[in-house]
């Protein structure tokens, strides 16, 4: 049986008071600081760096990027904080993995953008999102820019007692991040797989446990993420595994259920390689200030990785209007070369 999305009829009218809402508080926020607009979330970025993904796809997930074993792409890989607002990284946050592969031919799906080269995948840190639907994250959106002192309150009369707690137990029952290098991370929500779907996600080199030891990697302080991203890619190259989790059934693998972890094996489709680089140097730097202008969107897509669910349809909306209100830079045609 085959994947299916259900809309509904309210569907567009809802997105856009949500884009909508997420405008408002970036331009709140910039008006309180008195600068330039930011991001509605993932605020603050640990690091901007250049990457490759090199397809490895067997026969059976040959699509999309992932069509020709051996291809290569150059990527933008943005590391970042889940949070409104710019804390340290000791604060209970999701974590970001946003990477942008450049020289993707063919027709992409946002209006205006047809002829751009770029594909984006977006990671967390867990292989599911802590909320159901878009009505459930705009509720703890809401409820987590007043504060912590208002944000229990707010969450339980936006979604009720019981989803209050569960949203809450997700959100800081997952392990701690002590590093990107040795931390899997998951799109959350699915995409189009060819004529299938797949959650993908990405798997830390064996490796990189090791190298924490030698490395002298961080794990405490303000910003422990970057330091340890910047100790790490000073000694050496990072590596992760990508791989597909494919559609099996609606049970087991739901689209519209971006809360459900889903329960089907892995296939290995490619290589994340992060190559040896300084970010702290003045190319180091010059990258991630480019990184930062850039919008990293599941819909900077071509149809065979189409954004599912409805979490993913509300992304499209609210990114959009992110995106125009930063005024953010356009699609890179390549990348900077180390």
């Amino acid at each position: 049986m085959g994947f299916h999305e259900t809309i509904a009829a309210d569907e567009e009218a809802r997105f856009e008071g949500y884009g909508a809402e997420l405008v408002d508080i970036q331009r709140r926020r910039a008006a309180k600081k008195g600068g330039a607009l930011e991001r509605a979330l993932h605020v603050k970025a640990h690091t901007g760096v250049v990457g490759e993904l090199t397809v490895s796809a067997p026969e059976s997930a040959r699509s999309g990027v992932f069509a020709s074993p051996g291809q290569s792409y150059p990527a933008y890989v943005r590391f970042s904080n889940g949070s409104s607002h710019g804390q340290p990284d000791k604060a209970p946050d999701a974590r970001g993995f946003a990477v942008k592969l450049v020289g993707v031919p063919g027709p992409k799906l946002i209006p205006g953008l047809e002829q751009e080269q770029t594909q984006d995948f977006l990671f967390i840190n867990d292989p599911a999102l802590p909320f159901r639907d878009p009505r459930e994250f705009m509720a703890f959106v809401r409820a987590a820019k007043g504060g912590p002192a208002l944000m229990l309150p707010k969450l339980f009369a936006g979604v009720g007692l019981g989803r209050g707690v569960s949203i809450l137990k997700r959100a800081l029952g997952s392990p701690k991040v002590l590093s990107f290098a040795t931390h899997a991370f998951h799109t959350g929500a699915p995409v189009s797989f060819g004529t299938s779907a797949a959650k993908l996600g990405l798997f830390p080199a064996p490796s990189a446990a090791g190298a924490a030891g030698t490395v002298g990697a961080a794990s405490s302080g303000e910003h422990y993420l970057r330091d340890d991203l910047v100790l790490r890619l000073k000694s050496g190259p990072l590596v992760w595994s990508l791989r597909a989790q494919l559609f099996v059934d609606e049970q087991s693998t739901p689209i519209e259920d971006a809360s459900v972890v889903w329960s089907a094996p892995w296939v290995e489709v490619g290589t994340l390689t992060i190559p040896k680089q300084d970010p702290e140097s003045a190319k180091g730097k010059q990258i991630a200030a480019l990184v930062e202008t850039l919008s990293f969107d599941p819909w900077h897509s071509i149809a065979a990785h189409k954004p599912l669910g409805a979490i993913m349809r509300a992304r499209g909306v609210a990114y959009k209007a992110s995106v125009l209100a930063r005024n953010a830079a356009p699609e890179p045609k390549s990348v900077i070369l180390l």
